[in-house]
């Protein structure tokens, strides 16, 4: 074999090896914070892919600051968008059910997400969310970039305390 052959070889290994990889997700090392189910391909407990704060703070970070009805002045939100977190476990459908430590559930469609920048926080103002301050995650959208989401169909559908989404 001509080392040309050879190279191009490993390097069809490397690009599958890479695939495969990336199409795994890592067990959580800490405790558990959200799971996600329903029309998933990536998963790594049984039928759920469940992340721990550090999986969720390895996946691609942004923030914007938007006033809220929650808040008296603007915020600033930082985490991963949410269609990062459904990339991530390689999820179809058309509507996410979010639901709440409390029990709260509401339906997102799958398209407001990309559509609007739909944000996981995990931090307000550069803090964590405690869980007594609507955290420790927080689906909010970026009310201030259009007077569309500020309406109570967009309040409602950003729900904190976050714990589990389910793909339909």
């Amino acid at each position: 074999m001509t080392s040309r052959r050879l190279f191009t070889l490993l390097l069809a290994c490397a690009a599958a090896t890479s695939t495969v990889f990336a199409q795994t997700l890592e067990a959580p090392k800490g405790r558990t914070i959200l799971s996600v189910s329903g029309k998933i391909a990536v998963k790594n407990k049984g039928d759920l892919a469940v992340f721990d704060m550090a999986m969720i703070e390895a996946l691609p970070q942004h923030s914007f600051t938007t006033r809220t009805p929650w808040y008296d002045k603007p915020v600033k939100f930082t985490g991963p968008l949410l269609s990062d977190v459904l990339a991530a476990v390689k999820a179809s459908g058309t509507t996410l059910s979010a639901v709440a430590i409390n029990d709260y559930k509401i339906s997102i469609p799958v398209d407001d997400i990309a559509r609007h920048g739909v944000l996981m926080a995990r931090l307000i103002d550069d803090q964590p969310i405690p869980v007594r301050s609507k955290g420790p995650l927080f689906v909010v959208y970026p009310f201030d970039n259009s007077a569309e989401l500020r309406s109570s169909v967009y309040y409602e559908r950003s729900i904190w305390q976050l714990k589990a989404l389910d793909l339909q």
